[in-house]
């Protein structure tokens, strides 16, 4: 999730991705996504279970910032808001991934 393109950044994992963009564009919860307007999905991946969805989470939140713009902007380099896919129930493009170590399969969902 985002606030703008190259802005603030939050990683999370999720088992209901449109659930949780909802709880992320409506400020559902006081927290970070709240504090910085981060209203935008800018990138996600499909897990196929929770501790890997987890271990990726937590391998993207050590990664450096710029590390995390590049993998944002391979997927989607105009950082459009990919929650209107979910949200309009259309079907969301596939996001592409580089190397095997980033890919995860569905439902849990890490997002950025």
């Amino acid at each position: 999730m985002s606030n703008k393109r190259n802005g603030t950044l939050y990683i999370g994992v999720t088992n209901d991705i449109v659930r949780r963009i909802y709880e992320h564009k409506m400020d559902v919860f006081e927290g970070f996504t709240k504090k910085y307007a981060l209203h935008m999905l800018v990138y996600y991946e499909f897990g196929g279970d929770v501790s890997s969805a987890i271990a990726r989470e937590k391998q993207l939140k050590n990664w450096k910032r710029a590390w995390k713009i590049e993998l944002i902007e391979s997927a989607n380099p105009s950082w459009d808001d990919l929650s209107r896919y979910f949200m309009d129930c259309g079907s969301a493009p596939a996001m592409t991934v580089a190397s095997p170590a980033m890919t995860v399969a569905a439902p849990s969902i890490t997002t950025l």
